[in-house]
């Protein structure tokens, strides 16, 4: 029984040294595979997270495709994901609440958007309406003029989505919305470029910018804009109509240089009531008087 239990014990301890050897060169192969995979799993994670307002692709790596003619009356999921691509098409002082109810406004906005790309305006979303958004789409579900990584926060401040005043994810659900409307105002614009200099920022960088401390930017739902192909003040005036809340321009204080736009109307988190304020003096839009005074500084 001893010579047999030092062959086990010999055995055993060859079967850990060989271990020792093949597990790090196991992790080297399969690290490649991580990482190929990284970007379709959040890619789904992102999409799952805003699950009132969009839905899960069919499969990873996929958009939301839509299975029906949507109009007035209809409710779901599908509903909430064409809200989310219409929302920059609203009416002028109006938002398109994301809540998978087909209502008057979401009417409205599809009609503008199918009007806005040379469509039969009929207010009822199918299968031309439907084709426009995949065209407008990238892969990742953002419009295709503008990315996650323009939005993030600054690269002096670490990037990502996270240190802000709400979760991560629900910070990506915010600028995912967000987006949409900017690519409306682009095309709003005549597609001249906007770039975006400041979009989503953690408390430090928020600070450090010299934000306020419930600015918009730490929600992810604002963004600072400049244009090479467009005034400032052309920004501001057709901010009106792509679903923005909150427009900041030359003329208000600390906005001669950027145009800043937000959605505070619909954010329940910056404890100040879901109301409208737009300024830009210089452009023509006088500051809105039934504003609550904390809503006037933005920055």
């Amino acid at each position: 029984m001893g010579g047999r239990g030092w062959l086990i014990r010999a055995v055993w301890l060859l079967v850990l040294v060989v271990a020792a050897i093949l597990v790090p060169g196991r992790a080297a192969a399969t690290a490649p595979m991580a990482r190929a995979l990284a970007p379709a799993v959040t890619a789904a994670t992102v999409v799952a997270a805003g699950a009132a307002t969009t839905v899960t692709p069919a499969a990873t790596g996929e958009c939301y495709r839509w299975s029906r003619t949507l109009g007035l009356g209809t409710r779901g999921h599908d509903v909430a994901n064409l809200q989310v691509r219409v929302a920059g098409w609203a009416a002028s002082h109006s938002y398109v609440a994301i809540d998978g109810v087909f209502g008057a406004g979401t009417r409205a906005a599809v009609a503008r958007f199918q009007a806005g790309y040379g469509l039969p305006a009929s207010g009822t979303a199918g299968p031309g309406t439907y084709a426009k958004i995949y065209a407008l789409q990238d892969p990742d579900c953002t419009p295709a003029h503008f990315s996650l990584s323009e939005l993030d926060d600054s690269a002096a401040c670490g990037g990502g989505f996270d240190g802000g005043k709400v979760p991560p994810l629900e910070v990506q659900t915010n600028v995912r919305r967000l987006m949409w409307k900017l690519e409306a105002l682009r095309h709003q614009l005549h597609d001249a470029p906007l770039l975006v200099s400041s979009g989503f920022r953690s408390v430090a960088c928020n600070r450090r910018a010299g934000g306020v401390s419930n600015s918009q930017h730490l929600y992810g739902t604002a963004a600072d804009l400049v244009s090479h192909g467009a005034s400032l003040c052309a920004i501001a005036r057709a901010a009106r109509t792509a679903g923005f809340s909150g427009i900041l321009g030359p003329g208000a204080a600390g906005h001669n240089d950027h145009v800043h736009v937000d959605s505070r109307a619909e954010n329940n988190h910056d404890g100040m009531p879901n109301s409208f304020y737009w300024s830009a003096p210089s452009c023509g839009i006088a500051a809105t008087a039934a504003a609550p005074a904390a809503a006037a500084t933005d920055v």
